[in-house]
């Protein structure tokens, strides 16, 4: 009798009962399982994290050998997303990362925020993180420079130093336990903004620099706040020395700020919008490229979208070009 012997069967990969229940992840949702033991989810891995989207409430998985991370909540013993974003998995964390996020901060950082609240020795401020930072008292310089502990007194007059709706150029100093960031502005390149123009970008667009304030050829200064507020403004001393301490806090805008600086500020700060839309990295130098680009255009057409576009364009290949 012959006896014929045939090659073993491939071993079978096991699927968690929950991913044929539920249509999470549309392509190549199922978890694989390799080395499963007493049904155990050992091993498990998503095959391509960066296509799997979600939208919040959405079931991410139903097993429960999985922990919830960042952006996620257990509900009915499932993790769901509880923001828009991509589900990252390490090992056993499942997190999602959201589309769109708040500023997330360093200590040392540059930023660019708008006084919410005044309170008891303290001012808030919005820098579009996920809460509002805390400028105290004690962090700010008094006027004229005058180096001395803070008195009842000052906290009276904490309004004519900032109010609500004033702009402030501050840096992150410290953290507080509930993560709120603490700010300081007693370098006197720091504190209330005038003279200018205020512009929101995306966060992840700021390039970080060694300096975040710069004098732009033409004219303009720029105040690229890391959390993504920009100012854009007249020409202000750089030279400390030159500073009027006096005039630190004061409401009061230049007085001889010319029709030529007003349109290049707003040419300024349209061309960083233009760089905004089409999600490019902001920095002094393609600033200042997208400006000359912008030169050959009205500035009132710089709001067309096309214009835009074609300004972004010229302004990434002159610096590929200063690159080489």
């Amino acid at each position: 009798m012959n006896i014929t012997f045939h090659a073993p069967a491939a071993r079978t990969r096991a699927t968690t009962g929950s991913h044929k229940q539920s249509k999470q992840y549309a392509v190549d949702q199922d978890m694989e399982v390799d080395g499963e033991q007493d049904g155990d989810a050992e091993g498990t891995a998503f095959k391509d994290p960066t296509l799997h989207v979600v939208t919040p409430g959405e079931v991410i998985t139903a097993d429960t050998a999985f922990m919830r991370g960042h952006g996620t909540y257990i509900l009915d013993e499932k993790v769901h997303a509880s923001v828009a974003g991509v589900v990252d998995r390490v090992n056993k964390l499942l997190s999602v990362r959201p589309l769109h996020t708040r500023y997330t901060g360093e200590i040392g950082d540059v930023v660019v925020g708008r006084i919410t609240e005044v309170a008891q020795k303290r001012w808030k401020v919005d820098v579009s993180a996920r809460q509002d930072a805390i400028l105290m008292l004690s962090s700010v310089n008094l006027p004229g420079g005058v180096q001395r502990r803070k008195q009842e007194s000052d906290e009276l007059q904490m309004r004519n130093f900032f109010m609500e709706g004033d702009l402030v150029v501050a840096e992150v100093q410290a953290f507080f336990g509930d993560g709120a960031y603490s700010l300081h502005t007693r370098s006197l390149k720091y504190g209330k903004l005038r003279n200018g123009s205020f512009i929101s970008v995306s966060p992840a667009l700021v390039q970080r620099c060694k300096s975040h304030f710069h004098s732009l050829p033409c004219g303009v200064d720029v105040i690229l706040g890391l959390n993504g507020y920009i100012w854009v403004s007249a020409h202000v001393p750089q030279n400390l020395d030159e500073i009027d301490t006096e005039l630190v806090y004061s409401n009061k805008n230049k007085e001889d700020i010319t029709p030529n600086d007003r349109e290049s500020i707003a040419r300024v700060a349209s061309c960083i919008r233009a760089l905004a839309q089409e999600f490019i990295f902001i920095n002094d130098t393609i600033i200042s490229f997208a400006y000359e680009a912008s030169l050959q255009y009205k500035l009132r057409e710089m709001t067309k979208k096309e214009i835009m576009q074609a300004v972004a364009a010229e302004a990434v290949q002159s610096v590929n070009n200063m690159k080489g």
